[in-house]
């Protein structure tokens, strides 16, 4: 654990625990689209940035491996928290959108069927 604290750190801190209670404020709540799988998948991901924020070598190991000899710690966390914020932002309109469509295009089918046959 480091024992001092970039800015960035506590910035991916900050997002990484925001995104995980909302995911499972949003979950326990019922929300529409909201899935076990979805839940897993926000805690696999966000929680694996805050275990990097908390032990950054681990990049180095990942980086040797893939191998990269620079390790630029603070670039590629912060490029992989964006991506990730914007990945979910987005899932996440499109399955709003996709439901108002349904819902609409139901309201519109119910419309135009005949008073009589209901």
């Amino acid at each position: 654990m480091p024992t001092t604290f970039h800015l960035y750190q506590i910035i991916v801190l900050a997002v990484s625990f925001f995104m995980l209670y909302q995911g499972t404020t949003n979950f326990f709540k019922g929300k529409s689209g909201q899935t076990l799988f979805k839940l897993l998948v926000r805690y696999a991901v966000w929680g694996g940035m805050i275990v990097v924020t908390f032990f950054p070598n681990i990049t180095f190991l990942i980086a040797k491996s893939v191998g990269i000899i620079d390790n630029i710690n603070a670039v590629i966390l912060t490029g992989f928290l964006l991506i990730f914020l914007m990945i979910f932002k987005l899932l996440s309109a499109i399955e709003r959108l996709e439901q108002n469509i349904s819902e609409l295009t139901r309201k519109e089918a119910l419309k135009d069927l005949p008073k009589n046959n209901l």
